[in-house]
């Protein structure tokens, strides 16, 4: 199995940018793709962005692509998220997951990530 932890979060202006680390341990990060979720208080879990397992392929949820670049460093066993022009919607917790069997044909199902990180606060002041 995979330890996630997620690092980055934090309290950033309207307009602001930050980047999220997924730093993994354990099993062989290669073998996963990878995703970014994030849950708003009292809305659901929704999709961000994943990544295949090499990197070649990636894919985000509606309305993130243009703000949001999901990227890997195999060798560093890291995930990041990269985002800019924040905005306070964008204010949520942020988790990664791990997905051994990924389908691109549906990256934002949740059920096909087995390991989950706790998350990191993301702010967006208005």
């Amino acid at each position: 199995q995979v330890q996630l932890v997620e690092s980055g979060g934090g309290l950033v202006q309207h307009g602001g940018s930050l980047r999220l680390s997924c730093a993994a341990s354990g099993s062989n990060f290669r073998w996963y793709a990878m995703g970014w979720f994030r849950r708003a208080p009292e809305k659901e879990r929704e999709f961000v962005a994943a990544i295949t397992w090499n990197g070649d392929m990636t894919y985000y949820g509606d309305s993130r692509k243009g703000r949001f670049t999901i990227s890997r460093d195999n060798d560093k066993n890291m995930l990041y998220l990269q985002v800019i022009s924040l905005k306070p919607d964008d204010s949520a917790v942020y988790y990664c997951a791990a997905s051994p069997f990924f389908s691109g044909n549906s990256p934002e199902r949740a059920q096909q990530y087995e390991y989950w990180g706790q998350g990191t606060q993301v702010t967006v002041s208005a």
